[in-house]
């Protein structure tokens, strides 16, 4: 029977494998010939360079060659012969404070313990040299260059180091090498290297290397590695970096320079440069933000920051729409978005400034020389995201899953009243201003994920086939006559009215009183500001609306 390294190696000892002091890193002598007589201890050789053989005791020939790993068990004499170019390291092994007893007992520091032995280990002549295998081959060399030049530490913590980094190095031998482990298929190789980055995120990680462990081309490693979690190789790896980054900001004093080394990036500027591009904020700032209040101006995502827990220090109003009264602001004073060059009263300036995509239109990026800001990328129907992102900025990132539960379980609740009381019942959303009549989707838009998704009400087939792939569309009176929903939620804009009550003359038109809602008696009048919002507070007023109408 031909046994395998992990067999040479008991497994109840692995834990207390040791490379011995003195590891060589060698180079044949000018007489292209090197003995090792009898040892005590496993030895292995890394070849780096050159070619060679390893005549053993057994008058076998082993050839070596760069990249090869000879595994030579205690007790053989080998000759290594090659050329004036052949290079390897030369690790001696042992097993840390366990002496041989008998043939089948082991004295660990006074206890003795059984152990059975594999016979071909009573002969030590009888025993082969192995050949093993190390992918990728430059992780290896890496880590061994670092082991060896760990041998001049004095300080026994460096002294330990050095160890752990061997034990990994050797670790990862093994279970490479082990026939008990079945070969993975690809995505459980990927996985493999995801849990790499993870628990060696603080150390040197190339895509070649990541692709090489799992024995795929760097472009096959690419594509399917980004199937899998979605972002490319480095952005992954920085992502985990960047995500350790913040508990250290969060929970010490740490300077920023040695957060940065903690954490795997090379200098203090690169991290912060990363940083603010995973975050939208400083380093510094994000700090400042979890360690106190911040006076915070965020137009149109104040129902977020309230929902956090943060009282802004002023509310967005528009001249036509007005304020979000639903947020029951009344002590905060008002900002009107619509005054274009309107500035902050002295009482008023924020520390920080939070916009959504909407800055443009309201030329609020001028206010960047007032205060650090913070621009949100997520769009409006990932709600989550939004809020996610502004409590990790501001703080409250330990608010956030009691904020989203609470919806949750209401959300869940409402779902199932709602079944019993508008079974095969047919729902449709619109706006109406002086100008236009707009029929919501039943996808996307301030009111598409609530009624047909987390409240799970039928939409209008016509709301299906108009509007399907649309946050909104613009309908005519002869659609109109179409949309034979069995209720009807309707919210009027009078930002297009010249005067007071314009938009609502399509109430007195035919074609409006001959739909089926209008005659039944289902059509429900919502609050402007709080349907044509994405915010969590918004969201739960309108489950509230709609439990009130037909539930």
């Amino acid at each position: 029977m031909c046994p395998t390294i992990v067999q040479l190696i008991p497994k109840p000892w692995l834990c207390m494998l040791q490379y011995m002091k003195y590891m060589d890193y060698s180079q044949v002598d000018i007489a292209n010939r090197q003995t090792y007589n009898k040892t005590s201890s496993h030895a292995l050789f890394v070849v780096t360079g050159g070619h060679g053989l390893i005549d053993s005791s057994d008058n076998s020939h082993t050839r070596l060659e760069k990249g090869m790993i000879m595994f030579v068990p205690a007790g053989r004499t080998i000759v290594i012969e090659g050329s004036s170019e052949l290079q390897y390291y030369r690790l001696e092994l042992m097993v840390a404070e366990v002496k041989e007893d008998t043939a089948s007992r082991l004295s660990i520091t006074g206890e003795t313990v059984q152990q059975e032995l594999p016979l071909f280990m009573s002969d030590p002549d009888r025993l082969p040299l192995i050949e093993l295998n190390y992918s990728p081959m430059s992780s290896c060399l890496k880590s061994l260059e670092q082991i060896c030049r760990g041998q001049t530490a004095y300080d026994w913590l460096d002294q330990w180091e050095i160890q752990l980094r061997f034990q990994d190095w050797f670790r990862v031998l093994l279970r490479q090498n082990d026939p008990e482990i079945e070969s993975p298929d690809e995505r459980a190789r990927l996985q493999s290297s995801i849990r790499y980055i993870r628990d060696h995120y603080d150390q040197p990680i190339t895509v070649d290397d990541l692709a090489a462990e799992v024995r795929l081309t760097r472009s096959s490693y690419t594509r399917q590695f980004k199937g899998i979690t979605g972002k490319l190789p480095l952005d992954y790896v920085n992502a985990v970096r960047l995500e350790h980054s913040k508990l250290l900001l969060q929970l010490t004093d740490d300077r920023l320079h040695d957060i940065a080394q903690n954490v795997g990036f090379n200098n203090e500027y690169y991290f912060g440069r990363r940083f603010k591009q995973y975050t939208g904020v400083s380093p510094g700032l994000y700090r400042r933000h979890h360690r106190q209040e911040v006076r915070v101006f965020a137009p149109y995502l104040e129902d977020f920051v309230l929902a956090l827990g943060i009282k802004p220090i002023l509310q967005t109003s528009h001249s036509s729409w007005g304020r979000q009264q639903y947020l029951g602001l009344e002590d905060v004073p008002e900002f009107d978005v619509t005054q274009l060059d309107v500035g902050f009263n002295e009482m008023n300036v924020p520390e920080f400034i939070m916009l959504n995509n909407g800055y443009q239109r309201w030329n609020l990026e001028r206010f960047e020389q007032v205060a650090p800001t913070f621009y949100m990328e997520h769009q409006g129907e990932d709600w989550r995201s939004i809020l996610k992102s502004i409590a990790d900025v501001l703080g409250k990132g330990n608010r956030v899953q009691d904020v989203i539960g609470a919806y949750e379980d209401k959300a869940v609740e409402a779902k199932g009243q709602l079944a019993r009381h508008a079974r095969a019942q047919t729902v449709a959303f619109l706006r109406i201003s002086a100008s236009e009549i707009i029929l919501y989707g039943d996808q996307y838009g301030y009111v598409a994920p609530v009624l047909y998704q987390d409240l799970g009400l039928t939409p209008h087939f016509r709301v299906q086939q108009w509007a399907s792939q649309s946050r909104r569309i613009s309908i005519g009176l002869e659609q109109l006559c179409q949309l034979e929903a069995d209720h009807l939620f309707i919210t009027f804009d009078n930002m297009d009215s010249a005067y007071p009550g314009e938009e609502r003359k399509l109430l007195e038109r035919d074609e409006w009183r001959r739909l089926p809602a209008v005659k039944s008696g289902h059509v429900y009048e919502v609050d402007f500001m709080t349907w044509m919002n994405y915010g969590v507070i918004s969201h739960g007023k309108k489950i509230d609306d709609i439990l009130r109408f037909i539930g």
